[in-house]
């Protein structure tokens, strides 16, 4: 498949390039030949016109193919410039001694007395040599090396725009691809603890506990493999950590999720709120005094507003367990997958965390 459109890609080229040689050869002969009374053609003037269009292409070519790779490109300037000035001299006068050769120009027949001590070939290039030949043919010789160094720069730089721009996706997929496989074992790691905690205790919700982490399991291992995911699987999820979670809640601690507006067109990153909703269970929950988390999940034509806030619990154990792995790494994601289409905020007020993100869906 990829050859077929390699080659498909390779056959266009050369027809673009057969078609643009044909426009500069026959389209000025075209436009003002016709225009011309009684014009006609000598055998030696068609073969200095078919002889210099293909010196034209040669140069061309030698031009893009190998005087700008091996020269141009490593910056060897004054052998580019000495080369170009050799091809120049070659295209001036090989053409018309080669054409001299093949098809000499016709003799006037008023050149007579003036010329007979003068040898053919010198009385032929003296009746036959127009002053602005030169001229025209350097002027020409210039604008096709001209155009074809702009055109092999241009393809060159687009070459490597690509090449960076390739570059930099596989590195921004491989970055993702380590900050997405440490999202899981931290997640379950906490996770597993809370399990712990009540199987300790012997608690009749540990069977339930299971199961929820096993739904959880289940998303992860099926949903994240994929850039984007269903808003509404990813509200599904949510839901059902925060049911996991409430499994070893006391009453002292109330949790409100708030879904506002239609889940189910958009698609996001996975994974991609659950670490500010991991926090502030983490660090927003007491035992002792009565505490809250609100989480609130706003959703627009092509937007998503996520609001979370908790008590901020200051406790020896959870100074000592923050590492900050599941925020960090949540920050640097949102930057690779929605570079500047996001906006995230977090504070400290009244002894509350609050937590705000925005991201736009739109690509």
């Amino acid at each position: 498949m990829i050859k077929t459109i390699s080659d498909k890609n390779r056959t266009i080229q050369y027809v673009a390039h057969l078609a643009a040689w044909l426009c500069f050869f026959f389209l000025p002969y075209l436009v003002f030949f016709p225009r011309l009374r009684d014009f006609s053609m000598s055998n030696h003037m068609l073969t200095v016109i078919v002889l210099n269009n293909i010196m034209l292409m040669v140069f061309y070519y030698l031009n893009t193919m190998v005087l700008i790779p091996k020269l141009l490109i490593k910056e060897k300037w004054v052998l580019y410039i000495l080369s170009l000035v050799g091809c120049l001299l070659f295209f001036l006068y090989v053409p018309r001694t080669l054409a001299m050769m093949i098809y000499p120009p016709e003799i006037p027949l008023n050149v007579t007395e003036n010329t007979r001590g003068i040898n053919r070939s010198t009385r032929i290039g003296r009746i036959r040599r127009r002053p602005y030949a030169d001229f025209f043919n350097t002027v020409l010789f210039l604008l096709v090396i001209t155009f074809g160094a702009c055109i092999e720069v241009v393809r060159r730089w687009l070459q490597t725009e690509q090449n960076r721009k390739e570059t930099e996706h596989e590195r921004i997929n491989t970055e993702l691809s380590f900050l997405k496989s440490q999202v899981n074992p931290h997640f379950f790691f906490n996770t597993l603890n809370n399990i712990y905690s009540l199987a300790i205790v012997k608690s009749d919700k540990t069977a339930h506990a299971v199961l929820k982490l096993s739904a959880i399991m289940r998303y992860i291992l099926t949903e994240t493999e994929r850039n984007l995911v269903p808003l509404e699987n990813e509200v599904a999820f949510i839901h059902n950590y925060i049911e996991l979670q409430q499994v070893r809640l006391t009453d002292k601690v109330q949790v409100n999720f708030n879904i506002e507006g239609n889940t189910a067109p958009l698609l996001v990153a996975p994974l991609i709120f659950i670490p500010f909703v991991e926090n502030a269970f983490k660090y927003g929950v007491s035992t002792k005094e009565q505490s809250s988390i609100e989480i609130n999940l706003k959703v627009t034509e092509h937007t998503i507003y996520f609001y979370a806030k908790n008590h901020i619990v200051h406790s020896e154990n959870n100074m000592m367990e923050n590492t900050g792995i599941g925020i960090n790494n949540v920050k640097r994601r949102l930057e690779l997958l929605y570079p500047e289409k996001h906006q995230l905020s977090h504070l400290t007020e009244n002894g509350y965390y609050i937590v705000n993100l925005e991201i736009n869906t739109l690509s």
